[in-house]
């Protein structure tokens, strides 16, 4: 018993890394996909969360979910289109970001106490965290890179202070961007190999 226990563990590993290599890969595409249309990924995260509020309207009123989850969660989304009002470019330590992350954080602790007190099948419970918690969270984390290739001009005017190429060019490397750091570990991971020309 003990080989096959090991077995288990051995393929365990194995699945685990083959979730992550895809998972990177995936994002690595979405990210892709995001830088090249920008406007079209501001109008897609802006609809989903039109249809998460939809949906958490639904459950107000056909189901019996408390209304402060239902509340906070609205009340996150209505912080998502406050970060998305300067779409392409989302600052990292902004007060309206870090706070529709201390919103993210609330929606967590009053869902799994509430489906922790009430008997719910775990479809349900994915259902609602998937649709209504992560997939807007997630659409955002990858267009983080969205705002790379925006020109300069387009800075808020709160941050045009004297010269806009030099303000943009010092705020530029202190933004994390999600396809610089994937295609870093890329070259990290799969160095290319150089041609050599004869």
């Amino acid at each position: 018993m003990w080989f096959m226990n090991c077995l288990i563990a051995f393929a365990s590993i194995i699945q685990l890394c083959l979730i992550v290599l895809a998972s990177a890969a995936g994002l690595y595409y979405l990210a892709d996909i995001v830088e090249e249309h920008t406007v079209a990924s501001g109008k897609l995260i802006k609809t989903l969360i039109f249809v998460s509020s939809m949906i958490l309207i639904g459950f107000a009123i056909f189901e019996d979910l408390p209304m402060i989850l239902i509340g906070a969660c609205l009340l996150t989304n209505v912080m998502y289109v406050v970060v998305m009002g300067t779409f392409p470019l989302i600052e990292l330590s902004s007060p309206k970001f870090l706070l529709s992350l201390g919103l993210l954080i609330v929606d967590h602790y009053l869902a799994f106490s509430f489906f922790l007190t009430t008997q719910h099948s775990f479809s349900e419970v994915l259902a609602f965290f998937t649709v209504c918690l992560w997939l807007v969270p997630i659409a955002l984390f990858v267009s983080l890179s969205a705002g790379d290739y925006v020109l300069p001009t387009c800075l808020p005017r709160s941050d045009l202070d004297s010269d806009v190429v030099t303000n943009y060019f010092q705020h530029k490397d202190r933004r994390f961007k999600l396809l610089s750091f994937l295609k870093s570990v890329e070259e990290a991971i799969l160095p290319r190999r150089t041609k050599k020309g004869f």
